[in-house]
């Protein structure tokens, strides 16, 4: 029997933890960091995450995260946004709508290939 809400790829992801791994032959390496958290309102599914991808020379080019703020506000009010799930993209930044694990792990690396397949390097 399987218990309610299990997200059944939740222990692979877990298991990258830690793991850098060379992804082609010109040095592009990606990262992950996952680590089980209480769940809070900024991190409904109790994890805090950090999968990227990098340029041979250590720039980010790609990442999908919850591990800090998702940026500024602009306007009155202003200050820092909570922490939410979002991705990085180059030099950009969209709120990413976290389904589970598995789907995590599929979308982070179609935006891997997508990158690399584009020369994978910063404008």
């Amino acid at each position: 029997m399987t218990e309610p809400n299990r997200d059944p790829g939740l222990e692979a992801l877990l298991e990258l933890h830690g793991e850098t791994m060379f992804v082609d032959d010109t040095g592009h390496w990606v990262k992950f960091v996952v680590v089980r958290t209480e769940v809070t309102p900024e991190r409904p599914h109790g994890l805090s995450y950090s999968l990227t991808l990098h340029a041979p020379d250590g720039a980010r080019l790609v990442g999908f995260d919850n591990a800090h703020p998702g940026g500024e506000r602009r306007g009155p009010g202003g200050g820092q946004r909570a922490p939410h799930d979002h991705r990085h993209r180059l030099r950009t930044i969209r709120p990413y709508e976290y389904r589970d694990a598995a789907a995590l792990l599929e979308d982070f690396w179609r935006e891997v290939d997508q990158v690399l397949g584009e020369g994978g390097s910063v404008p």
